[in-house]
């Protein structure tokens, strides 16, 4: 594992009411070994040479720790977007644990994204967390099946491994749903496929799915993602279709993102699954506000 030097590493967000209500953001880690072909976090905007290799902040729990001193207004700190907190290092490294136990020790809530079943391995953890502070899962699952995530997906669980994990951590008592982001044009863009991850959401107790129904394409992240197509599908002419509709746009909607998000939202809708932003925000966070009472004097 190579150390990469870091200053500071939870930091405030810029606008936490509009991305499930996280206060701090924290990433660990710089790059990614998961290899997901649609990945934004490859567009050189960030900044991340050689993405595909993990690196680890240099005294981490150490700087983590001192963050979270100073703080001086708890809150919940996000980790997982820009880099997976559950790569396969974090096996033996453990650092997304530790920095877990240093949000529980100074009583800050935790909001995780990942597609790794080694999340489960923490639920210890994030238990202790949720019975002072707020605690949101976000498991991503752009398909329900195997065979298509090992082409689009390689290096995570597999989404049979992920829909057993979200039943764990329902399990739990832990806050836990899906993020179907993003859904990827002419691939998985169907009724089908979007159906068959919200029956199997329910099914594992998942208590919110938050979509969106396109993906986002950029500078080398989009000559990387054509380049997978190419190999991946070489027979469907996707690259072609993907070029005549969205040309050089960065956000790439589906053809069938109003057709889709009708059917999402009464599919949701009739298993009370909740979907939208404010929703999601009010019921992870709910049991932890204090409600004042208005005295008649």
């Amino acid at each position: 594992m190579e150390y990469i030097p870091a200053k500071t590493i939870v930091t405030k967000t810029k606008a936490p009411a509009k991305w499930f209500g996280i206060d701090y953001n924290m990433n660990i880690y710089k790059g990614c070994c998961h290899g997901c072909i649609y990945c934004d976090s490859r567009s050189d905007c960030y900044g991340v040479d050689d993405f595909d290799k993990v690196r680890a902040k240099e005294n981490a729990l150490q700087i983590i720790r001192d963050d979270l001193r100073r703080k001086t207004r708890k809150g919940v700190v996000g980790t997982g977007a820009m880099s997976d907190p559950y790569n396969p290092f974090e096996r033996e490294l453990m650092l997304s644990r530790h920095a877990l136990e240093l949000c529980d020790a100074f009583e800050f809530g935790a909001a995780i994204a990942t597609k790794s079943s080694l999340l489960a391995r923490d639920i210890d953890v994030l238990q202790s967390i949720a019975e002072h502070s707020p605690v949101l899962l976000k498991i991503t699952v752009t398909t329900a099946e195997d065979r298509l995530a090992e082409k689009i997906e390689p290096g995570v669980s597999r989404p049979t491994e992920r829909f057993r994990m979200i039943e764990k951590l329902a399990g739990a008592g832990l806050y836990t749903g899906i993020l179907l982001m993003p859904v990827l044009p002419f691939i998985e863009d169907n009724r089908e496929s979007v159906g068959e991850i919200i029956k199997r959401a329910e099914d594992a107790g998942a208590r919110f799915i938050y979509p969106d129904f396109g993906m986002t394409l950029r500078g080398n992240q989009r000559a990387w993602y054509y380049q997978k197509l190419d190999t991946l599908f070489p027979k469907k002419g996707l690259i072609e279709a993907y070029r005549k509709r969205y040309g050089e746009s960065y956000e790439c909607v589906s053809p069938k993102a109003g057709e889709l998000w009708k059917y999402f939202a009464e599919e949701c809708q009739k298993r009370k699954i909740a979907y939208r932003m404010e929703d999601i925000i009010s019921q992870y966070k709910r049991p932890y506000r204090i409600t004042q009472m208005t005295l008649p004097f």
